[in-house]
Order: C-alpha cells, then sequence, then structure tokens
C-alpha cells in the first residue's frame, strides 16, 4: 500500500514560517542589509632575505646542559621535603667551589658564607625553601633562594628522582621578585640598561629536556612613561592566582633552613 503525504504542515513548521515571512518584512521595510564597511585584507607572514644559506652548525638543543645530579644527597621514597635544603646547597659548593660563572658560579664570599651557615644560621644566604609542583609529575620540587652580593639572587630548582636530586634550574640576577604562576616560575628583574624597565622570564617545565627552560621572556615598563615616552603599551602578564597562593607561607619565615 502506497502511503500519501498529508496536505497539511504540522502547527511548528507553520509557525517557523510565519516568524520567517515577518523577519524578511521587517528587514525589507528598513533598507534592507547594509554594509559595514570592507574587510581588510588578510596578509600572511612574508619571509624576508629568503635566499640566506642555512646555518652550518646545528643550533645547540637548548637546556641539554640545564641539568645536574647533585652529589651526595639521597632522597628515600622520593620525598623531597625529607632533604636538608642546606646540605643540598652546600653538596653543590663543596662540589663545584671554584666555580664563579656558569650554572655553579657563586661569589667567593658567597661561598665562604654558604659552608658556614652550619655555625653562622643568621647571616646564611642560604633562604628559606619553598615546595611546588613545577613539573606536573604530583609531587612537589624545591625551589631554593642564595643572596648574593650586588642585591643579586640566586635561584635553584632541584627534583627528586630515582631516589636521588636533580638540579632542573639555576639562574642569577638581580631580583626584583619570584612568583609562582600554576607550573611557571616567573623572575622579575631590574634592568640597569633600560631605566624604567625591568625584565620578567616564566621557567617553565619542557619534558623533553627534563629541564626548566626561560620559555617567555619579556622587557616591561614599570614606570609610567613621561614627555615624549613611547606610546607602544607595556606587555601584559599573567599575575599569579589568587588561588594559587597559600594562606600561610609554605614554610616558617625564618633564618632557620630546612627545619
Amino acid at each position: 500500500m502506497r502511503h500519501h503525504r498529508s496536505p497539511l504542515l504540522p502547527a511548528a513548521l507553520v509557525g517557523l514560517l510565519a516568524l520567517g515571512s515577518a523577519v524578511l518584512t521587517g528587514c525589507g521595510g528598513q533598507g534592507g542589509l547594509r554594509s559595514a564597511g570592507p574587510s581588510p585584507a588578510a596578509i600572511g607572514p612574508v619571509r624576508l632575505w629568503p635566499d640566506l644559506p642555512p646555518a652550518t652548525n646545528p643550533p645547540i638543543d637548548y637546556g641539554e646542559t640545564d641539568t645536574q645530579r647533585v652529589p651526595g644527597i639521597p632522597v628515600p621514597d622520593n620525598d623531597i621535603r625529607r632533604v636538608d635544603p642546606l646540605a643540598v646547597v652546600q653538596a653543590e659548593v663543596r662540589a663545584h667551589r671554584n666555580d664563579r660563572s656558569g650554572q655553579d658560579g657563586l661569589y667567593a664570599e658567597t661561598v665562604r658564607a654558604v659552608l658556614a651557615c652550619t655555625k653562622d644560621r643568621a647571616h646564611c644566604p642560604v633562604l628559606a625553601p619553598y615546595y611546588r609542583d613545577l613539573t606536573g609529575n604530583g609531587r612537589d620540587e624545591l625551589i631554593v633562594g642564595i643572596r648574593m652580593p650586588d642585591q643579586q639572587l640566586g635561584v635553584r630548582v632541584y627534583l627528586a628522582e630515582n631516589d636521588g636530586l636533580t638540579r632542573i634550574m639555576s639562574t642569577v640576577d638581580q631580583v626584583v621578585s619570584v612568583d609562582v604562576a600554576g607550573r611557571d616560575l616567573i623572575v622579575r628583574a631590574s634592568s640597569a640598561g633600560i631605566p624604567g624597565y625591568e625584565y620578567r622570564t616564566a621557567w617553565s617545565w619542557d619534558e623533553q629536556q627534563r629541564a626548566m627552560l626561560p620559555a617567555r621572556d619579556e622587557i616591561v615598563r614599570t614606570k609610567p612613561p613621561g614627555r615624549g615616552a613611547s606610546l607602544v603599551p607595556a606587555p601584559e602578564f599573567v599575575s599569579p592566582s589568587p588561588s594559587l597562593t597559600p594562606a600561610a607561607p609554605a614554610v616558617p619565615a625564618s633564618p632557620e633552613v630546612g627545619q
């Protein structure tokens, strides 16, 4: 048996047709659609000097030398909170006592002060540690600061793995502040060569290199622009979320370190 379609339209479809007719009538009454003006043409990137020969030497893989195993520091069960932060810094100092540059470079007076911390905690340059999960492995990493002459601060980060300790970040600068935003460690440093500006570097964990790398670098204006100043706005930078800031310090604000 052949079924015939009903000549009657469903009530809902009739309503939609009536509404569409009313909309079209309204547009026609107002003179129809109006143009918003010409759209700017999309311009893609243009490569400059395309005939330049490629570099003969491949670039060094960034971060490949930024990690180092800390000698003589066992970490049972990879629990980094069971490690004495002062002992960690002292172990590195003893292993690189004469280094004055590079990842392990420290001033001679800083080396002496670090080694004397056991007896003279009041003048110890090793600051109270902080603990945050910066690698996303579900465990905390150790963040250590070392005061040095000329208002410089050494910032180092350590990862507990294979029942030992690996340093995954080390930097030294005239630091304004250090913040944690998500899993980024943000270092603000003064700019002696560009008055009125500061450097902001976001160090992020790189799984391939297994190191904290300076993933984002900015030069940010810190003073209001005066007459004749550049009108280029300062780059926006994401501040740490209040939800990431603990209600209390991670460690007591005390000269005692690692206790």
